[in-house]
Parts: structure tokens; sequence; C-alpha cells
């Protein structure tokens, strides 16, 4: 999620994965000396946003707080190291060097923590995220690679992407560029792509072929018709506007009252034709936190 979604509420991986090494070491220096000068002893989170311009990323702090955060569980399980307990250790007099702790533990398998949300019982409510808290749990998935483990985040937080279908394509004026690397893809894995006329003639224009669909305004069929028959597979739709009475929110309300992904933000959606091109060519293992972290 950018900048601006409550971190409650933000799917994250561990380790990073999009992160250049540069941009990462900068992140830990920043840590290093903010808790330093903070005098904390114990854990401490940080939030960190990174805009790049021109191709030169430079990196913000938005909050720092001496405190563990609701992250701590999924760190921990992600790592398997027990943050908690040598925070405890920590402030009772203990150096992290007496712990064994000396370095970053990076696991070598990914960890994705996905928010579960309860939009269903609140029919036509936009599930568009912002600073305001509103999962009611989470989950996580674990594999080898990134898209699996993003494909079984998925699944737990009860989301089924689809294999075959049709797949709804509607990106913001500003994601125009990206609609057309996601249509290829979703092309080339075989799905029907189902466009409105922006967004449709944009990837036609980039050889990608498309089923126009109306507006909402502009009368049937629709996409809410498309819903209601049962015809389409997921949705990808970034926000022009915000709000239940917007089309946009209409019709990603509509897409949860009948039980059909919808995906808002670019990331999430090109993690998503990673984690269904997994789900077709792969094989999804399961393999508990015990046999993993034995090994």
């Amino acid at each position: 999620e950018e900048a601006g979604v409550h971190s409650g509420d933000s799917a994250c991986a561990i380790p990073p994965f999009s992160i250049s090494e540069p941009v990462l070491e900068e992140l830990r220096k920043a840590t290093i000396k903010l808790a330093k000068s903070l005098h904390v002893v114990g854990l401490m989170n940080i939030q960190f946003a990174i805009k790049t311009e021109d191709d030169v990323p430079t990196v913000y702090i938005l909050e720092a707080n001496p405190r563990a955060s609701r992250t701590v569980p999924f760190v921990a399980k992600a790592t398997g190291v027990p943050v908690a307990n040598l925070a405890t250790k920590v402030m009772t007099g203990k150096t992290l060097a007496e712990l064994g702790i000396q370095q970053e533990p990076i696991p070598k398998h990914v960890s994705i923590k996905e928010s579960v949300f309860p939009f269903r019982k609140f029919a036509g409510v936009d599930i568009v995220l912002g600073p305001e808290m509103r999962s009611t749990g989470e989950v996580m998935g674990i594999s080898d690679n990134f898209p699996l483990a993003f494909a079984k985040s998925q699944l737990a937080a009860g989301v089924t992407l689809p294999t075959t279908g049709k797949i709804f394509v509607s990106l913001s004026s500003r994601h125009k560029d990206s609609a057309v690397d996601l249509g290829r893809d979703l092309r080339d894995l075989g799905f029907e792509i189902l466009a409105t006329s922006g967004t449709a003639a944009r990837l036609e224009a980039a050889g990608v072929s498309v089923t126009r669909i109306k507006k909402l305004a502009e009368g049937q069929p629709n996409l809410i018709d498309y819903l209601k028959n049962e015809d389409v597979a997921l949705i990808m739709n970034t926000p022009n506007g915000k709000g239940a009475r917007t089309d946009e929110g209409r019709i990603r309300a509509a897409a949860v009252q009948q039980g059909v992904p919808c995906i808002t933000t670019v990331a999430a959606a090109e993690a998503a034709v990673r984690a269904m091109r997994a789900i077709r060519d792969d094989v999804m293992a399961v393999q508990s936190l015990q046999e993993r972290y034995a090994e």
C-alpha cells in the first residue's frame, strides 16, 4: 500500500522484494540513528515512505514510536526470532550480543502478511483504504518465492485468485502505462480482458485485445450486470474518486457483495498477476513453521 493507508490494513512482505539495497541501507542507518537519539531500549516502530522522482528515491520518516507495533507477531513468525521475548530481556538489562543477536535476521523464505476485512457485512461500503484502520484480522502466507507466498496469503484471507475467466481492468489516468503491462500479462495467461472506453483504447493501441463494456451511466450491459451474472472473475480498479456514491465505489461494493476479488492498487495487481501465474505453473506445498525453522 501507498503512504496514507493505515499500517494495520497494509499488506507487507519479509524480506522486502521491491526496495533496492542502497535504499535498504539508508533505512537501516536512519533506524539506528533514530533509536540512539531517542534512547530507546526495547522495541520501536518507524514508518518510512519512499518517493521516487526522476528515478531518484527519497526516504521520508512518517512517524516513530518508542513501542512495539501490531507488526511484531508477523515479524516474529516470519523470521523465527522471538522479538517480544528478546525486547523484554533487553529492557531488563541484557545486551543483544548476550542474547545472540549479532546481525539482521533475513529469512531464506518469503512471508506475506495480508489483512482481513469485514466488507461483505456492510453492503454498499466502498473498500478503498485510507488512514482509518478497517481490518478485523490478518493472515500470513509463506513460500520459497514471492508469487506463491502472495497466493497463499490471499487464499488465507478468503480471496480466490482465478486461473481462467474474465478480468475487468480499469486504472486511473496516472496508471494507464501500468494498464498496458498488466493487460499483456493477463492476455498471456489466457484471460479475457473487460474494460470501459478509456482503458480499452489504451490497451488496444498497445495491441492487447479487449472486450469493451459500457460505463454505468452509458446503460447496459455494464460491469454490475456482469457481476450479477457471475461473468467476471476479478476486478482491477485503481480509483480516480473515493466513496460509495461514485461509479467506481458502486462497482467495488457490488464486487464485494458478489464475492468477486477487487484489487485497488497497481502493486497488488502486479503481485496478483505473478501469483496467478504461479498457481497455474507451480505446486503450492504446505509446511509448518516448526518444520521450516527446524531445517
